[in-house]
């Protein structure tokens, strides 16, 4: 019944882009509860009440039952957001992580799925992050396909400056108005952007930002953008320029590939005051224009230099000789990247090396390779692939013989251990030019 009511408003929401919602909010009852808790991954890390999934589904139906009474009697109030600190990928930083209570969990699973329903209607086709049926691999996808079928010469890149922190939340809410008139519902959403943050034992209020982390967050960044970024890009900007452009757009990272140089430098003069307006601003150091394309690469050849290349998505894009001696584009795992991966495997393995038997170890090595091989391994990015398979078996050597003073074997054995207890080899698992 919740799933068919999910579809009849993403039907109404498709063939009405003028609608406003005004009843959504008794969607969130207590069976649509219990089925968005068989969603939650339960083994992630709790919240700052320090309730486990496996503690709230050992009582679920007496605590969604109160959980629907305070909805009821608005008397709920989103916990605060434990936050925690991540490296980020290939950079010496720390990316801050919102860990949401359980329930709180429960809660946005159902306000994404209510909120999924008619956004995804909404969105356009340069839109790829956090959506079903879009990933990075059909943003790099779009990519590839425009660069070499467009006349593409110029490629900005952007990065907005701390996005998921600056979010306004008075801009939000009047955005969410455009498609929601449930006030209901609009007072849940603004429950959880309020909800603060606990860090050190110390609560923060949140005026601004979509912590990452809260199940909800990606969708509403995406809201955000959509209307600050893709709208304007379609409906404004595309109709004032002289040649070809298009947007690719990963959440907040993304791409503008353009035909003309003076194209590249208005969007990008013009999208720096588009952000202003709406609590915004581009990072200076990491935001920059380049040549790229089949023109460039043809005249890098002629001049016997190398093109400029363009980092996206965890990606190098470079230009290359296709099979047929033509410009193409190819796609590596950056540099950087690729070291960092390899330096938190060594880390890992050297905390973990005599803490688990070796069995379960192995287990996690399988389980690391498949997961770099999923989103790494796209078309032409073998070498890569392999750089880093090799390096894992090298690191492993090398532990598994430090695991005691003695020994454990050498390279002979540990090759035939290999063969008893094979690791996953490289593999390719998106092919960018399958149709």
């Amino acid at each position: 019944m919740y799933i068919s009511k999910l579809k009849l408003i993403a039907e109404k929401a498709r063939q009405d882009k003028q609608l406003k919602f005004t009843s959504l909010i008794h969607h969130i009852n207590a069976a649509s509860l219990e089925l968005c808790f068989e969603k939650l991954h339960k083994n992630k890390a709790c919240g700052a009440d320090e309730v486990t999934a496996e503690e709230y589904g050992a009582n679920l139906k007496d605590n969604i039952a109160k959980l629907m009474e305070r909805l009821k009697t608005k008397k709920y109030k989103a916990h605060p957001i434990r936050r925690v600190y991540i490296p980020k990928p290939g950079k010496d930083e720390l990316r801050p992580l919102g860990i949401p209570t359980v329930e709180d969990k429960l809660v946005q699973v159902i306000l994404k799925e209510i909120l999924e329903s008619i956004y995804e209607q909404d969105f356009l086709d340069c839109s790829h992050g956090f959506r079903t049926g879009r990933s990075c691999h059909t943003a790099i996808k779009q990519l590839n396909n425009i660069i070499t079928s467009k006349p593409i010469n110029y490629v900005v890149e952007v990065d907005i400056r701390k996005f998921f922190d600056t979010v306004d939340h008075k801009i939000l809410m009047g955005m969410l108005r455009i498609r929601i008139a449930d006030q209901n519902l609009l007072w849940l959403i603004r429950k959880h952007l309020k909800a603060g943050v606990m860090e050190d034992n110390i609560l923060m209020d949140t005026d601004t930002g979509t912590p990452q982390g809260g199940v909800v967050s990606p969708l509403l960044a995406n809201i955000y953008l959509h209307y600050v970024v893709d709208l304007w890009v379609e409906f404004d900007f595309k109709l004032r320029t002289k040649g070809y452009v298009q947007l690719i757009r990963y959440a907040d990272d993304f791409v503008m590939l353009c035909e003309r140089e003076d194209d590249a430098k208005k969007f990008l003069e013009e999208l720096i005051t588009r952000l202003s307006q709406f609590g915004l601003e581009v990072s200076k150091e990491k935001t920059r224009i380049l040549k790229f394309g089949k023109g460039p690469w043809n005249q890098a050849q002629s001049d016997g230099n190398k093109m400029e290349t363009f980092n996206f998505l965890g990606f190098t894009h470079y230009g290359a000789a296709n099979r047929y001696g033509k410009f193409g584009v190819k796609h590596k795992t950056i540099g950087q990247r690729l070291a960092m991966k390899l330096l938190d495997f060594t880390k890992w393995l050297k905390d973990t090396r005599n803490i688990m038997p070796l069995e379960d170890w192995w287990k996690k090595i399988r389980a690391k390779l498949f997961g770099h091989y999923n989103y790494y391994g796209i078309s032409g990015n073998m070498r890569c692939l392999k750089q880093y398979y090799w390096q894992i078996l090298g690191i492993t050597f090398k532990w598994l013989n430090r695991r005691s003073q003695k020994k454990s074997m050498n390279w002979q054995q540990f090759a035939q251990y290999l063969e008893w207890h094979p690791l996953p080899k490289p593999r390719i698992k998106y092919a960018l030019w399958k149709t």
